[in-house]
């Protein structure tokens, strides 16, 4: 079954209810071991484009990885990314902010960890944050020590969403493409992790009470995540929502969606110079002796 990027792809301009988004679809391999050789063959991919962005130079590439406890972030990262070379590759998980971070605005701590040209740079979480967790514990915001008039909480969102939707336009016209993938995860799949983390001795340290005091906000988390991806996904900087019940197809489409990307940049290697391959001769004539 062939996987369509434009499947999972939240269209600019056009309001949605997530809701209507399932958190599963028909697997895409009949057996483990298809699985398998699928992913293989997308990593692979993957290798060969990273060393062809790496070298080419010419594009940023950013993604950010976003979604509930337990919708499998690290996973797909791991997986997904296993055969990228370290060099050309950074990995940032954005936890509760430092009181530095609290000193300055809400985009300065992932902004100096944007990716150089050349290079990949994924954020397990982002600023992303600040319109999600932010809006459903408004007591974040108010500890954010911003002046009275800065956090009306009937503006702030919107007002938000226009600098991250404006930050990321900018990016964009400067050569970084932006990748955002939402994993969409179901509450009752969810509370199947949760059991598993505290059944598995090597999952318990996954697993915290703060994660089932989260459950009792699922509510305003999907609410926030809707009003986020319909006002945040651009042409420029799209959303994806990627079934995330089945963590194996969630994979399969987060990897095909980056294959998709990067094969759209047309790159291609520096080419050689008439000067430069007199250059490399005489250095083969001296090695040569």
């Amino acid at each position: 079954m062939k996987i369509n990027s434009k499947d999972f792809r939240v269209r600019s301009g056009k309001n949605f209810d997530l809701r209507e988004w399932p958190t599963t679809v028909k697997p895409f391999c009949k057996s483990k071991k298809q699985y398998q050789e699928l992913l293989e063959k997308h990593v692979e991919e993957l290798s060969s484009l990273q060393q062809l962005h790496y070298a080419s130079d010419r594009y940023a590439l950013l993604l950010v990885f976003q979604g509930i406890d337990a919708a499998g972030k690290d996973g797909a990262i791991r997986h997904v990314m296993s055969g990228i070379n370290p060099q050309g590759c950074d990995v940032f998980s954005f936890k509760q902010p430092t009181a530095e971070e609290l000193e300055h605005d809400f985009l300065w701590r992932t902004t100096y960890r944007l990716p150089e040209r050349g290079r990949i740079a994924i954020f397990n979480r982002s600023y992303y944050e600040e319109v999600l967790v932010v809006r459903v514990h408004p007591e974040l915001l108010r500890n954010e020590g911003l002046p009275d008039q800065l956090h009306d909480e009937k503006t702030i969102w919107k007002e938000r969403y226009r600098s991250i939707v404006d930050l990321e336009e900018h990016l964009h016209r400067n050569g970084t493409r932006i990748v955002k993938f939402f994993l969409h995860l179901s509450k009752n799949e969810q509370r199947k992790r949760f059991l598993d983390r505290i059944d598995e001795l090597d999952k318990n340290w996954k697993f915290s009470l703060a994660d089932v005091h989260e459950r009792k906000y699922w509510k305003h988390y999907a609410d926030a995540f809707e009003a986020c991806l319909n006002a945040t996904s651009t042409h420029h900087a799209p959303w994806y929502i990627v079934p995330a019940d089945d963590k194996e197809n969630a994979r399969l489409i987060v990897s095909q969606i980056l294959v998709d990307t990067l094969n759209e940049l047309k790159m291609a290697y520096p080419k050689s110079t008439a000067k430069r391959r007199q250059e490399l001769k005489s250095i083969r004539k001296l090695l040569a002796k």
